[in-house]
């Protein structure tokens, strides 16, 4: 099982790598709106927030099944998130 802090390097660079994709789309697309973009971006801070604050809790009952949870919710966020990006 990987240790705590591979899983918080792993949230930081999924949700940073979404982050620099829609800065990249806004710097190609300099004459769309970049109002989704800047939703897509609040949205993966707000992920990444949740995702730190779960992976910092302490006194966990199983604490294999709550990382496993955490890393399958952080590939939806992030598949979801890519899909929303895709489609700007």
């Amino acid at each position: 099982m990987a240790n705590k802090r591979d899983l918080k390097k792993d949230i930081n660079y999924v949700l940073g790598d979404i982050i620099e994709e829609v800065y990249m789309w806004e710097l190609e697309n300099p004459g769309k709106d970049g109002k989704s973009g800047e939703a897509i971006i609040d949205e993966a801070i707000a992920s990444f927030d949740s995702f730190m604050a779960r992976a910092n809790e302490r006194k966990l009952e199983n604490p294999k099944k709550h990382f496993k949870s955490l890393r399958d919710d952080l590939e939806k966020t992030a598949k979801a998130l890519v899909e929303k990006v895709n489609a700007l």
